[in-house]
């Protein structure tokens, strides 16, 4: 038994390194925009405040006085082989430009409270090192694609109070005169960026928007992501797009948008849904699939996945999304539905028309729950003196703790699901996706299949109660060749028809050649 064990590990560590090795090679010679057209940007988001933070007395908060360190440009680059090891070939970068400290949420202020569109969050500079700031955020990036990694930044939708007392004109006045705060997020200010009739852009906030891609693509930067896409009308971002394709063609324009998203976040807020987005020039969006939580049947996913496919073929040039499963914006699933939940996303990512998406944290089993929580701050480097944090959800508001836990298995289950997804690159990125019949609506049952080769995965979307199951599986004749990646002890496979009792949140994967 000892030696099997050994003999399994080493096999897999092999595995492994070819899957990390021919990954790279492929990512090198590919542009970031094509890889996420075909689906094969495996994505990683990371707030490089928290992402290699040293935390040294356990208390989650990044205290200065004790020598402890938040993340940075340079000590991120110590993390890049981890992901790699992963499978990662795309870092989404949460906003990396100067954030506001007046009217601020938070100790080190948020993330999306956009100072400046034309440099880096100095809270992310190395003070030891010798490179200027956006010599320190170009070598990160170059480092990135040393190992075949690309990149992509955020670009916030609305600015710091701090920049509209530098720049009031930038901004959509309330009634009183004061700046206008959309929906609840009270530490920024909705930008003015068009006429009431969407067709005439404001070119102070176009020229601003020009600059930032223009500082992005001199630190070598491979894609956008564009906060809450939806506030800037269809003309902005056509011009914007079109103005940052003449600079870098392949690079790539990710929506923050969504088919749940049907209106205006505010009542003075543009809205421009993620059809016309798509039609503007951007290469993908967010899709529905948070609402996985309030999927109870197998129509649920196959209507959310066939009728964007349909809506995706209707474009000229190649469209995609992401797995938006779990976002910053999203509670924890470990919170919703704890391990069973979260290995459910892993493999909804590794196997379903998408560009899997994680959150630095999220295969670390990390929940994201903060003791230190809206308690009063020991010190702040803005106007709030408490620790403002969205609990359940990666901190985006003060300089803290590095996310993750000690927890190994969604780590494992995670290079399992990736492995199977690089021997079946082909299944994943140009298969059909086929809703498999079966007899309970509780479990989501279907297969990739591309030409003699598929995969099919059965899932019990029920995270309470085990469910009996009989799943009509397509194409398996007597010669096929059958490997299951996962099973569970009852599940039986005979001639056309797995049947099983299954477990909570139990996955039953398996390959036919």
């Amino acid at each position: 038994m000892r030696f099997k064990k050994i003999f399994l590990l080493s096999i897999l560590f092999l595995f492994q390194c070819n899957y990390v090795f021919a990954q790279e090679n492929t990512d090198n010679k590919t542009d970031l925009r094509e890889l996420f057209q075909n689906n094969k940007a495996v994505i990683y988001s990371i707030n490089l405040r928290t992402f290699n933070a040293n935390d040294k007395n356990g208390n989650g908060i990044i205290d200065f006085y004790e020598g402890e360190t938040p993340g940075s440009f340079i000590n991120a680059i110590d993390r890049l082989d981890e992901l790699k090891q992963l499978g990662v070939n795309t870092i989404h970068l949460l906003p990396i430009t100067p954030v506001g400290k007046i009217k601020a949420l938070g100790t080190a202020g948020s993330l999306y409270a956009l100072a400046d569109f034309h440099s880096v969050n100095l809270q992310l500079v190395d003070v030891q090192s010798d490179l200027s700031p956006k010599e320190q955020a170009k070598k990160f990036v170059d480092e990135c694609h040393k190992r075949g990694i690309k990149v992509i930044v955020d670009l916030p939708s609305c600015g710091a109070y701090d920049l509209y007392i530098n720049s009031p004109d930038l901004f959509v006045l309330s009634e009183d005169g004061s700046p206008f705060i959309p929906a609840d997020w009270m530490d920024v200010r909705l930008f003015k960026v068009s006429d009431k009739y969407q067709e005439l852009i404001n070119s102070d906030i176009f020229v601003l928007h020009k600059i930032f891609i223009n500082y992005m693509l001199s630190i070598g930067v491979d894609g956008i992501r564009a906060d809450v896409a939806t506030l800037k009308p269809y003309i902005f971002w056509k011009e914007l797009i079109k103005y940052a394709r003449t600079k870098k063609e392949g690079l790539l324009f990710l929506a923050e948008a969504s088919e749940s998203w049907t209106k205006p976040a505010s009542d003075r807020a543009y809205f421009t849904d993620y059809k016309k987005l798509l039609e503007a020039g951007f290469d993908g969006y967010y899709g529905d699939f948070f609402e996985l939580k309030n999927w109870k049947s197998m129509e649920d996913l196959s209507d959310s996945v066939q009728n964007r496919q349909k809506i995706l073929k209707k474009y000229s040039d190649k469209k995609s999304v992401i797995g938006s499963f779990e976002t910053h914006d999203v509670v924890s699933p470990l919170l919703i539905g704890g391990e069973g939940f979260s290995k459910i996303i892993i493999w909804l990512n590794a196997t379903l028309p998408l560009n899997p998406y994680y959150v630095d944290g999220f295969l670390q089993a990390d929940d994201y729950m903060y003791e230190y929580s809206n308690k009063k701050a020991n010190e702040t480097y803005t106007d709030d003196e408490f620790y403002y944090v969205h609990q359940g959800q990666i901190d985006i508001f003060n300089f803290s703790r590095k996310p993750g836990t000690d927890s190994k298995i969604l780590i494992d289950e995670h290079i399992l699901a990736m492995n199977l997804r690089n021997n079946y690159l082909d299944v994943i990125t140009k298969g059909k996706f086929i809703p498999l019949k079966s007899d309970n609506e509780k479990i989501f049952a279907y297969q990739r299949i591309y030409k003699d080769k598929s995969i099919v995965v059965i899932i019990n979307r029920n995270l309470i109660n085990s469910e009996d199951v009989n799943v009509k599986v397509r194409k398996i004749s007597k010669k096929s060749k059958i490997n299951f990646i996962k099973e569970i002890d009852d599940g039986k496979l005979v001639k056309s028809t797995y049947s099983a009792k299954m477990k909570p949140a139990s996955i039953v994967i398996f390959t036919i050649n």
